[in-house]
């Protein structure tokens, strides 16, 4: 079966959606058109494309193939508060992830998500997705950390694949109504005057750039946590969302707040979702000791990632971790049961075994902080809209959706369970109001041979050059100095280490090279490509938590150990300087009906 496009001023593409086909093109020299782009195939970017294919011309450009998005390795559930239990409700919902968030989340649009996520979900089911069953056949729920009752809706320990596939299955059904270009890498944004114009995009195929056209864009792809050493995160995720808004001269928000995840495995840094500590697992030192009920009594290993991922590097730190180097802390599944392992955590059992050689059944796993999840983003509306300013002013022709906007419903820490629900629910919104807004847009005209050529210098700096420095050591030195200093605790004198270093690896970067000239499947250019963008995200990773003195939520600073209300609620929002620096400005955290308060569990 193939998806064959009919429209577009480009001519036809056609994708064999079986095999993978290279698909047909025409003559070079003339746009690609559309009346929709969206960047990227996970939850955010399917769930829009539900909402627009048949009323408009859609196309969807992705690096990796749709079902590799990374939206499928999420593991342990997605947030509903489906009153399965006595006593939630969607207000016990929105205040778990207020008080989450550190009170650093937008609490209007909290309170879109957590209203919208009984039908999200019960929309999901409809479209068939295979949520695990209770003895009753409801949707079954489990615990997940900082929320007070189970409320976690899951499909064993792969939810994230169940509704990637689930909604990969249905855009699939929809044939010729969407084009998707698979396998493409955008490389630029085009934003004149403030408003939103098209893209550039690279066919990895062949190493052609594309000027893509289109009434609206929108933005759905993904995190930027692959410049740490230690991560849960796709090689995909390196910010090229992020940094086409940055450098088109749109700010970014809240890039300081990256979470790390308290289970990832062992030097691998693969998720080992909490959907264990769900199901009763076990957080152990390495004097097999239950470590929690120090920092978190009440919640035990149920706390937030925050606070357990920094309860973990604690133990870590004063000397009672586990292993000959006592550099991890162990996750204990032993009393579940093979049974209950086998049932509800298979993917666990499996990354242990296949990874580390460890069953889980019989053995500990050996478990250490991962960076996870990106707080931070392209700072948007209620509707998706991305932000011009710290004025509120927006973007015309531009939203974005998922982990690479920062919408805030997370804000300085995001419980598990909330990106699944958030992916979806604001994807299904920015496609209502897209289709609002394309409605009534009119095309732009773009200087085609202007903007591919603005892409293709910055491609001969690093290919056509007889420059020495090689591309693993500056990455490796990026991973290294970003784990170490800019990870789950934080200073002010290392963080300043960090910043000298990032600086210094962006001055060695200018000088690297490239060995592969080939355009086709150019590997190693796009690995460069990839490069540059994680250490220009690095450094304002590095600016922004430098410059907030306190500690909120998974930034946390040992020389400002407290939170500070009176000067740092505010979301930090970077803009790219002329000279290629940049400026820290903030805006105000929007607060409905719950005030800041300490933080216990």
């Amino acid at each position: 079966m193939k998806w064959t496009a009919q429209s577009g001023e480009r001519g036809s593409y056609i994708l064999d959606l079986e095999c993978g086909g290279a698909g047909q093109y025409s003559e070079r020299g003339v746009m690609y058109s559309h009346d929709v782009v969206i960047v990227g195939s996970g939850l955010a970017g399917l769930r829009a494309a539900q909402e627009l294919a048949g009323n408009l011309d859609v196309a969807i450009i992705t690096k990796v193939y749709p079902s590799r998005s990374h939206s499928g390795a999420a593991q342990g559930g997605v947030a509903a508060a489906l009153a399965n239990m006595d006593g939630d409700s969607i207000e016990a919902h929105i205040y778990d992830t207020v008080k989450g968030s550190d009170f650093l989340g937008d609490q209007d649009a909290i309170e879109i998500m957590c209203n919208d996520a009984p039908r999200t979900i019960y929309e999901m089911e409809h479209l068939g997705c295979p949520f695990s069953r209770t003895d009753e056949n409801k949707i079954a729920q489990r615990a997940f950390g900082g929320h007070s009752f189970l409320r976690a809706c899951f499909s064993a320990d792969r939810t994230g694949h169940a509704l990637l596939h689930t909604l990969f299955e249905q855009t699939y059904k929809m044939g010729g109504k969407l084009q998707v270009y698979s396998e493409w890498y955008m490389t630029r944004l085009i934003v004149e005057d403030g408003v939103c114009k098209g893209v550039v995009a690279m066919d990895i195929a062949t190493g052609r750039m594309e000027v893509f056209s289109a009434k609206v864009v929108l933005f759905a792809s993904g995190g930027y946590g692959r410049s740490f050493e230690i991560t849960s995160n796709a090689y995909a995720n390196t910010g090229d969302g992020a940094i086409a808004t940055y450098r088109a001269g749109l700010p970014l928000q809240d890039m300081e707040f990256v979470q790390f995840h308290p289970t990832g495995l062992y030097q691998h840094g693969i998720l080992l979702s909490e959907a264990a500590r769900g199901e009763g697992g076990y957080l152990l030192n390495g004097n097999g000791e239950r470590f929690m009920d120090k920092y978190a009594p009440g919640k035990m290993e149920l706390a937030p990632r925050d606070i357990v991922s920094r309860s973990e590097q604690t133990e870590i730190n004063e000397g009672r971790g586990a292993g000959p180097d006592k550099d991890y802390v162990l996750l204990d599944l032993r009393h579940l049961g093979e049974a209950k392992i086998l049932e509800r955590l298979p993917q666990i059992y499996h990354l242990a075994k296949d990874f580390l050689g460890v069953d889980a059944v019989t053995d500990p796993v050996p478990t250490q902080p991962t960076a996870h999840y990106s707080m931070g983003g392209i700072p948007t509306d209620n509707d998706c809209q991305v932000i011009l300013d710290e004025t509120g002013a927006k973007v015309e022709g531009f939203f974005a959706a998922g982990e690479c906007s920062c919408v805030s419903v997370h804000g300085a820490n995001r419980l598990g369970t909330n990106s699944l629900l958030e992916a979806l629910v604001f994807g299904r919104r920015a496609g209502k109001k897209i289709l609002e807004a394309a409605s009534t847009a009119k095309s732009s005209s773009i200087d085609e041979k202007r903007e591919i050529a603005a892409v293709r210098a910055g491609i001969d700096k690093i290919v056509n050059t007889s420059a020495k420095e090689e591309l693993h050591p500056i990455r490796k030195e990026l991973k290294n100095v970003m784990t170490y200093k800019a990870g789950v605790y934080r200073s002010g004198s290392e963080l300043a280490e960090a910043h000298k270093k990032v600086t210094e690896l962006q001055e060695r970067f200018k000088h690297v090279r490239v060995d592969d000239k080939r355009e086709n499947f150019n590997t190693n250019m796009l690995e460069a490509i990839e490069l540059g963008h994680m250490l220009e995200y690095s450094e304002l990773i590095v600016a922004g938590a430098e410059a907030r003195e306190e500690s909120r939520g998974a930034h946390a600073r040992t020389d400002f150990p407290t939170r500070d209300d009176e000067k740092w609620l505010n979301h930090t929002m970077a803009f790219r300087k002329g000279d290629g620096g940049y400026e820290l400005k903030y805006r105000p955290v929007v607060i409905t009906r719950f005030e800041p308060e300490e933080r216990k569990y």
